[in-house]
């Protein structure tokens, strides 16, 4: 997960378009059977932590989504803690040390 990558207009290979419909299958199945903001209702849950990495995916590849799914992505990128931890992963150096080291 690159949270400093961004790239607008991304051709989404064939391989992937299957898994991306299911996703948003299950985002606008759980939003309209819970009546939203979030998976679950009202109240930020265990589901929407678990597809926060996929929110971050979808933005960095900028995978098309309907107005709903789209909302929801945002919102979830829009979690304070989503915030800071995109904060402090964009605060890292690029280069690791001890990736450097020759086995």
């Amino acid at each position: 997960m690159n949270l400093r990558a961004r790239y607008p207009g991304f051709k989404i290979w064939a391989g992937a378009q299957p898994d991306i419909a299911r996703i948003v299958e299950i985002w606008r199945s759980c939003l309209q059977s819970y009546g939203g903001p979030y998976l679950c209702g009202a109240a930020l849950t265990v589901a929407d932590a678990l597809f926060a990495p996929v929110c971050t995916r979808f933005w960095t590849y900028d995978v098309p989504l309907d107005a709903a799914c789209a909302a929801y992505r945002d919102r979830i990128l829009a979690w304070p803690a989503m915030v800071a931890w995109t904060a402090e992963a964009v605060a890292e150096p690029l280069d690791v040390e001890e990736l450097d080291v020759e086995f």
